[in-house]
């Protein structure tokens, strides 16, 4: 018979690493959707209630496939929370052909959008910000194929994806009230408190900050300050109007 002190005691015991993961992965996991729909809210999930301008068609097949990506994100976070790792592997072949159509549809929208050439209140004229979504995506895609490439690694797997996601999330907080007038250093700055609570919960659970929490939140960083760097420049606007052309 097991003695109530042994009982305390089984019940008291710290939690594994892969407990605290799948802990806070799905808890992260929660909060992006939460982002996500508080973001996009009054321009795409709940545009009747808002009354915006109509969306161009390319805008809502993009709309549409990030927020698969974003579900998709969340299941996969609950079903290893569930232990269900046969059913997050076959829905891994799913987010690989979600994750190239995010690649192809995003730079839809940000090509369309330069083409354009309209400025929106809050932003800099279209070809300076059009280097935000060209190096999201170039930050994103990265991030996906070194994780899918490192998938037989869970620890560095998961959040390799976890920061792919946190690399797109800056246009969901740039929309959320009062956010936007800051400026680019603002928003960046709210997206990497994702990469901040990442590097936290590694030292919490494993001691240190994992190799790839560091490299990928570095590439996230250094491509941040990259493009403010360069949004502007002569090279950057014959490029942009390149692409653009």
């Amino acid at each position: 018979m097991v003695s109530p002190a042994a009982s305390l005691s089984a019940t008291a015991r710290p939690l594994t690493p892969a407990a605290r993961d799948r802990r806070f992965f799905t808890a992260i996991a929660a909060v992006i959707a939460v982002v996500v729909l508080v973001g996009f809210g009054p321009t795409f999930y709940l545009r009747p209630m808002f009354n915006p301008p109509p969306l161009r068609p390319v805008h809502v097949v993009h709309g549409a496939v990030f927020t698969l990506w974003v579900a998709l994100f969340v299941a996969q976070a609950v079903l290893v929370a569930a232990r269900r790792l046969d059913l997050h592997k076959k829905l891994g072949v799913l987010g690989g052909v979600v994750a190239l159509l995010m690649v192809v549809t995003g730079y839809a929208v940000a090509i369309s959008t330069a083409r354009i050439g309209f400025a929106t209140p809050g932003l800099p004229p279209p070809l300076v910000f059009f280097a935000v979504p060209f190096f999201d995506l170039v930050v994103f895609s990265t991030l996906v194929g070194t994780g899918l490439w490192l998938r037989r690694s869970p620890i560095a797997h998961k959040r390799l994806m976890l920061l792919s996601i946190v690399s797109v999330l800056t246009a969901a907080i740039a929309r959320w009230p009062y956010v936007l007038p800051l400026g680019p250093l603002a928003y960046f700055a709210l997206t990497d408190l994702f990469v901040v609570a990442l590097a936290l919960h590694d030292r919490a659970s494993l001691g240190r900050v994992h190799p790839a929490t560091l490299w990928g939140g570095l590439w996230l960083l250094a491509s941040q300050l990259g493009r403010l760097v360069i949004s502007g420049t002569a090279a950057w606007l014959a490029f942009a109007t390149w692409l653009a052309s």
